[in-house]
C-alpha cells in the first residue's frame, strides 16, 4: 500500500510540474494563450465512439438543456394552483393547450406550450441541491465510488462528428457543470460565459505566418522536449497536451467559432430573447445547434426562494419566459425543432406550504419539467398535483397523478436521442455500467413521427 501511495503521489507531482512547465513555455512563446482553452477543449479525440452523425429516424440529433439552478417553484411557473391556499399570490393565465394554465409571469411560453410536453409529476429521492442536481443531470443518485456522465456527455460519447468547436457546451454554468464522469474528462462540457463577450482565450492565433511559427515552436520544441526520455517513439506518440493544443489551434482559426457570437443575429432576434445573459445564452444555443454542436446547456441560477418567494420567482420568470419561448420559436423557424430535444427544469420544486419568511422550501415530491422537440409529443400535459396536498409524509404519493421517477424520465430522454440506455459500458476500472438506473421509457411522452 505504501508503494502504491508513493507511486500515486509521484504521478501527481509529475502532472503538476508538467502543467507549470508548459504554462511557462507558452508565456515565453509570446501570445498563444492555449492552456485554459486546451483543458476545456479536450482531450476529446480519445473519447468518441464510432457512430453515425445522422440521427436515427424519428429521434433527435441534438440536446438543449435549460437548467434552472436552485429549484424553481412549480406552483409559480408550470403548475399554478391559483386561488388555493398553496397557490399563494400567484395568478394563472390560459395557454395554447385548452384547459391548461401557467403562472401569469410566463405569457410567451404559454403561447408556445402547444408544441411541448409539460410533465407535472416528477418524483425524486433527493432534496439537497448538490445531490438533486447530480441526479437530475445524470439519472442516478450520487455514488461515492464513481461519477456518472450527464446526458450531454452520453450523447457525445455515442456519436461522432467532425467539428472544429466543442460538441458539448455549457453556457453560464456555475457549481455543478455537465460532466463526462466515468466516460472521461474529454466529454466534460466546454464552459463559457455571457455570449455578449468573446469566448475567452481565443485571441492571439489567426493562422498567419507569425502565429504558425509560434505554433510550430510549441509543437516541435516544447512538446518534443517534454516527450524526450518519456516515450520511445516521438514520431508516433503525441502528448495529451499536444493533441489538445492542436485542437485548440484549430478552433481558434475556425469560422465555426462565429456560432458563439449572438451579435451576428439581427437586433429584433436578439431583443426577442430578452436583454439578459440567459437570453443571449439561449440564442447562442440555437446557433451552436445549427452549427452541429450536439449538446448545449444554458443555466439560469437564482431559483432558491426560501424567503420572499413570489417576488423572487416572478423576477426569474421574467428572464426565463422570453428566452424559452423565443428558443422554441426560432428552432421551429430554422427547421431544427424536430431534430433537437429541449429540456427545461431544475433539481426539484418548492413546497406547497409557505414558510414564515414568505418563502417555499425544497420539494421533490411532484415537480415540473418542460420537454419537447424530437419525438416528444406536442400539446400534451402529463400528470397532475393536488391543490390540497396531504400533510402526512407517508401518503404524499396519493397527491400525484401519473408520477414519473427520475430514472424513467432519463430513459425516455435518452431513447428520444436514439441512445440504447440499456447497453453495458465498462468504466476505466472494468466495472459494468448502463446509462440508466433501471429506467423505462414513458411511452405517453413520446410519439413517433416520420422524417
Amino acid at each position: 500500500m505504501e508503494s502504491l501511495k508513493r507511486e500515486m503521489e509521484c504521478d501527481s507531482w509529475h502532472r503538476m510540474q508538467r502543467r507549470r512547465w508548459l504554462g511557462s513555455s507558452l508565456t515565453m512563446l509570446g501570445g498563444l494563450s492555449l492552456t485554459a482553452i486546451a483543458e476545456n477543449l479536450a482531450r476529446s479525440s480519445e473519447s468518441a465512439r464510432e457512430a453515425s452523425a445522422k440521427p436515427l429516424k424519428g429521434k433527435a440529433r441534438s440536446l438543449i438543456m435549460l437548467w434552472l439552478q436552485g429549484g424553481p417553484s412549480q406552483l409559480d411557473t408550470f403548475d399554478p394552483h391559483a386561488g388555493t391556499k398553496i397557490g399563494g399570490e400567484t395568478k394563472a393565465i390560459s395557454t395554447s393547450i385548452q384547459g391548461i394554465e401557467l403562472a401569469e409571469a410566463m405569457p410567451m411560453t404559454a403561447e408556445q406550450l402547444q408544441y411541448m410536453t409539460l410533465v407535472r409529476s416528477i418524483q425524486s429521492k433527493e432534496g439537497d441541491h448538490e445531490r438533486a442536481t447530480y441526479q437530475m443531470k445524470t439519472g442516478w443518485r450520487p455514488d461515492p465510488t464513481l461519477v456518472h456522465p450527464s446526458m450531454g456527455a452520453i450523447l457525445c460519447h455515442q456519436t461522432n462528428d467532425s467539428l472544429e468547436i466543442p460538441r458539448h457546451v455549457s453556457i453560464l454554468g456555475t457549481q455543478w457543470p455537465a460532466r463526462g464522469g466515468y466516460l472521461g474528462g474529454a466529454l466534460d462540457a466546454f464552459k463559457t460565459g455571457d455570449p455578449k463577450s468573446r469566448v475567452p482565450n481565443l485571441r492571439g492565433y489567426s493562422g498567419n505566418d507569425r502565429s504558425k511559427k509560434r505554433a510550430d515552436v510549441l509543437t516541435n520544441v516544447v512538446e518534443r522536449e517534454f516527450a524526450r526520455n518519456r516515450f520511445s517513439d516521438l514520431d508516433k506518440l503525441k502528448t495529451q497536451h499536444e493533441t489538445a493544443t492542436n485542437r485548440a489551434l484549430s478552433m481558434m482559426a475556425s469560422e465555426q467559432v462565429a456560432a458563439f457570437d449572438v451579435m451576428l443575429e439581427s437586433e429584433s432576434t436578439r431583443d426577442a430573447f430578452g436583454d439578459s445573459d440567459f437570453g443571449r445564452g439561449c440564442l447562442a444555443a440555437v446557433r451552436l445547434i445549427e452549427c452541429g454542436v450536439r449538446c448545449v446547456e444554458v443555466e439560469l441560477n437564482g431559483w432558491d426562494s426560501h424567503a420572499n418567494n413570489f417576488e423572487s420567482q416572478s423576477k426569474q420568470c421574467n428572464v426565463l419566459d422570453p428566452a424559452l419561448a423565443s428558443l422554441i420559436q426560432l428552432l421551429r423557424e430554422r427547421d431544427l425543432f424536430d431534430s433537437t430535444l429541449i429540456v427545461c427544469g431544475g433539481e426539484f420544486g418548492r413546497t406547497p406550504t409557505i414558510n414564515n419568511l414568505g418563502g417555499r422550501d425544497h420539494w421533490q415530491h411532484g415537480f415540473s419539467w418542460l420537454v419537447g422537440g424530437g419525438p416528444i409529443r406536442r400539446g400534451y400535459v402529463h400528470g397532475a398535483t393536488s391543490p390540497n396536498p396531504t400533510t402526512d409524509p407517508g401518503k404524499r404519493s396519493d397527491d400525484i397523478e401519473n408520477a414519473i421517477a427520475v430514472p424513467d424520465l432519463h430513459a425516455t430522454l435518452l431513447d428520444s436521442l436514439g441512445i440504447d440506455f440499456t447497453q453495458e459500458i465498462r468504466t476505466p476500472i472494468g466495472r459494468p455500467m448502463t446509462f440508466s438506473d433501471k429506467g423505462r421509457v414513458v411511452n405517453e411522452l413520446v410519439e413517433q413521427r416520420s422524417g
